[in-house]
């Protein structure tokens, strides 16, 4: 799909509007590619989330949904935070909460009038989710919202050409 690109990069260098933090649910910080958002974007980032725990999310934010947070200093404009399953214990539920990450991350994009995004590999770090079966659901996801969302660039970002060469390998059997 033409606004679909797939790419080794750091995701905190990406120049975008939106940058998708693969977030654990406390929203403030943990390992991977949240730790790494949350250092790169510093301490405002670190602060929005606060924020958030205190209002809308005291409990944490639910597996497959997202919010909105500045990027502080990083490139991008926004950090879309979701959280993503734990691929041990989501049982028959997998596959839709993972693809409710991508599509609530793309619709808060489209909320806050964002043309570009770039997301990592959702839950496949320490949560587990097999990464060829895990880039199928988020193509799947990504395809299906931009049928309806036809001028949002989407951007899978990989650090790594393992990583990348399994997603665009599953993306192929598509």
């Amino acid at each position: 799909m033409k606004n679909i690109n797939l790419k080794i990069a750091d995701i905190t260098q990406e120049d975008v509007c939106a940058v998708v933090n693969a977030a654990n649910s406390s929203l403030l910080g943990g390992g991977g590619v949240d730790g790494a958002i949350h250092r790169a974007g510093g301490e405002q980032i670190l602060s929005e989330c606060k924020k958030l725990r205190a209002s809308l999310h005291p409990d944490g934010l639910p597996t497959g949904e997202a919010v909105a947070t500045t990027a502080g200093n990083m490139r991008a404009k926004y950090v879309i935070h979701t959280v993503g399953p734990v691929y041990s214990s989501c049982k028959n539920r997998c596959e839709e909460l993972l693809a409710n990450c991508y599509i609530n991350s793309l619709k808060a994009a489209s909320e806050l009038k964002c043309h570009s995004i770039s997301f990592p590999a959702i839950s496949t770090g320490i949560y587990g989710y097999p990464k060829g079966e895990a880039a199928k659901v988020a193509y799947k996801s990504v395809k299906s919202f931009l049928e309806t969302n036809q001028s949002m660039e989407v951007n899978f970002v990989f650090s790594s050409k393992e990583s990348y060469d399994i997603f665009a390998d599953a993306v192929k059997e598509l």
